[in-house]
């Protein structure tokens, strides 16, 4: 007698998570904020993956990448909450700091460079400030994208971080969402110190 090999449940290992920074919603798509968000659709969209499954305050899903499963998740908490969601995936499916890349917007850096780097502080950045707060490490990969500096001292920050990229930044956006993608892949595939050889300030 034959019997069907059960079919393996979602998400039963991992051996990364990515996680891309941004806010839900219509009116924040494409904004500078959401970088994150955008780098995770690209890597997603380039092993035809979909990100569409609700669960710890998240929209997850997963792919493969070389022979590594990887668990693709976008906090939909808000980017002042992203570590509500970062935490409570990670502890379901025991994956630690040092297997977690958080992806997320920097306005130090002009628009699509990329700045990689194995652990550190938040950095001023918001997102990352509740995700090392609520983990209780500091412990995880980064790539920050970089989004642009304010036009002037006196524009305010929120304001910038939720426009949107201008035209003429369009170029280098899209090729920082390109090189964003292959730090994921060369991450997996030959670890971050290659990753930061390659892509830092690309």
């Amino acid at each position: 007698m034959f019997f069907k090999k059960p079919k393996k449940e979602f998400g039963s290992s991992y051996d990364y998570m990515f996680v891309g920074l941004g806010n839900p919603g219509r009116e924040y798509e494409a904004t500078r904020h959401n970088a994150g968000f955008l780098s995770l659709d690209t890597l997603a969209e380039k092993y035809d993956c979909k990100i569409n499954k609700l669960k710890f305050k998240s929209l997850i899903g997963e792919c493969k990448i070389g022979d590594k499963r990887v668990l693709l998740v976008k906090p939909q908490t808000f980017m002042n909450n992203s570590g509500e969601a970062v935490r409570d995936a990670a502890a379901f499916y025991k994956i630690p700091p040092e297997r977690t890349v958080i992806i997320f917007d920097d306005i130090s850096l002009p628009p699509g460079k990329l700045r990689l780097r194995r652990k550190g502080s938040d950095g001023g950045h918001n997102g990352m400030k509740n995700i090392i707060y609520l983990s209780g490490s500091d412990a995880f990969m980064r790539i920050k994208f970089g989004v642009g500096a304010k036009p002037h001292p006196d524009y305010d920050l929120k304001d910038w971080v939720l426009s949107r990229f201008k035209k003429d930044e369009e170029d280098d956006v899209k090729k920082g969402l390109s090189n964003a993608a292959a730090a994921c892949e060369t991450i997996i595939k030959l670890g971050i110190d290659e990753a930061m050889n390659r892509y830092n300030n690309k």
